[in-house]
């Protein structure tokens, strides 16, 4: 058995919520890909420091981690879709768009939809072909101007953070910039209105 196959196995047997954590966290740290699928399960869990231990060694393993995490999207468990997310909006791998527009735009979970809504600001659009780079901050501009009007404050906040991102292409600096203009006349939330001038910093 190799040492990762261990690591495994003691998260399997963890019997505790603490145990659970602690060998999530050596797995995590052995940054090994044959750890990727454990990981993922491990969002199911309902243990949300473990949970959070293996974003975080997802995020370690980078791209290596974004096939099995868009092919393993729990549709019945959202709070195992909202660390799924998580991981792949740290990792920006532009892999994970279609995927982060479904879920910002219209997943039922607000936490799901924030964690959708920072990824697509962040997404390293430069790894796409310049071909399909265009369309795909045109699609995330879209859909974060759209949610940037969403009934939930929380939701409105998590796009401003997207969009101020998003900002960073100056293709894209006029509207969102016009969209700022807009939150910051007409927004009741001082919070969002506050996260705009930061962003105007």
């Amino acid at each position: 058995m190799t040492d990762t196959q261990q690591l495994i196995r003691a998260v399997a047997e963890a019997d505790s919520p603490a145990r659970m954590i602690a060998a999530v966290q050596k797995l995590a740290d052995a940054k090994d890909e044959a750890a990727i699928p454990t990981l993922i399960a491990v969002f199911g869990y309902n243990n949300p420091a473990a949970a959070v231990a293996a974003v975080t060694g997802l995020t370690q393993l980078g791209e290596a981690s974004v096939p099995q995490l868009l092919a393993q999207i729990d549709d019945y468990n959202y709070g195992a879709r909202a660390y799924s997310i998580r991981a792949l909006a740290a990792i920006a791998d532009p892999r994970a768009l279609d995927i982060l527009l479904a879920s910002a735009a219209t997943d039922f979970a607000p936490s799901v939809r924030r964690a959708a809504a920072k990824g697509l600001g962040n997404l390293r659009f430069a790894k796409l072909p310049v071909s399909e780079r265009q369309t795909a901050q045109a699609k995330a501009l879209e859909t974060l101007l759209f949610i940037s009007q969403d009934a939930d404050w929380s939701i409105r906040y998590a796009a401003v953070v997207g969009l101020e991102a998003l900002a960073k292409n100056p293709d894209l600096q006029q509207p969102i910039q016009a969209r700022f203009a807009e939150i910051l006349a007409f927004d009741p939330e001082n919070a969002i209105r506050a996260r705009v001038q930061l962003a105007h910093q």
